[in-house]
């Protein structure tokens, strides 16, 4: 095949089979199970910011400062996005902003209690676009250099996705999302993929500034997500027996974000 197609075909398959494959291991678990499990989201999402997206955009950059600043631009970013959303919502119907001000009546609902309105699975959509972006210009970089560095570069990048599109999965299902619109976004994320493959086979030498900032906006939105919109949640459990549990879904998904780039390190 020629590399375009090999950076088409990789993308393209890689994207889809590491949703699928995520898809398979957390769209059959019951609905109790979500609350759970979504612990284990937030050690895949601050494992995937701190031990693979945000040491590699420090590698890249040449101004650690720089890529620092851009992670707290991200935060900020996605704390005024999250913003934007709580004010539509506030204008649409009852809002949950409204409802525990002091005096106020108070509108108890299973939506209300449960989810957040989708806030923070529109948080780690946007961040998971980036990342699946940034992927796309690895693996088409890499396949511009060699197409046996190509290859094992994409099985590296799909085996570091499918931990952290698992915990994408039970963030979209907490965030009230049912599970057919989590598979459709994620497929669609992972379109990303195919473009960044493509923009950097076009324009290789143009790209390649953009993959640190892109790198720092998609661990700024991991970090945001896992801090600000899910362990909040975790502390409406304070008992004992919760709380260990929790810790050991939090390590559990850092670990495995951990043993995927220890086993299936990308090549240099």
């Amino acid at each position: 095949m020629s590399i375009l197609a090999w950076i088409i075909v990789t993308s393209l398959f890689g994207g889809m089979l590491s949703v699928l494959f995520a898809a398979a291991l957390t769209l059959n678990t019951r609905a109790s199970w979500v609350q759970m499990l979504v612990s284990y989201a937030i050690g895949a999402l601050l494992g995937a910011a701190f031990l693979n997206a945000l040491p590699e955009a420090l590698e890249l950059s040449k101004n650690p400062a720089q890529m620092t600043g851009t992670v707290l631009f991200g935060i900020l970013l996605f704390f005024i996005l999250e913003k934007l959303v709580l004010w539509r919502h506030c204008h649409a119907e009852e809002c949950e902003a409204h409802d525990r001000l002091p005096g106020a009546a108070i509108v108890a609902t299973p939506s209300h209690d449960q989810h957040d309105h989708g806030r923070s699975g529109m948080m780690i959509m946007l961040g998971d676009t980036f990342h699946n972006f940034v992927d796309g210009i690895l693996i088409a970089a890499a396949f511009m250099a060699d197409v046996q560095l190509g290859i094992v570069t994409s099985i590296a990048i799909i085996a570091h996705e499918i931990p952290q599109e698992a915990g994408d999965f039970l963030i979209l299902l907490n965030s009230g999302y049912t599970r057919r619109q989590a598979l459709l976004f994620n497929l669609f994320s992972s379109a990303a993929t195919l473009l960044g493959g493509l923009s950097t086979y076009f324009m290789l030498q143009d790209m390649n500034h953009f993959i640190p900032s892109l790198l720092g906006l998609a661990s700024a939105s991991m970090i945001y997500v896992a801090m600000s919109d899910l362990i909040p949640g975790l502390h409406k459990r304070p008992e004992i027996g919760a709380t260990v549990q929790q810790v050991a879904l939090i390590t559990l998904g850092i670990s495995s974000i951990w043993l995927a780039g220890s086993l299936f390190t990308h090549p240099a």
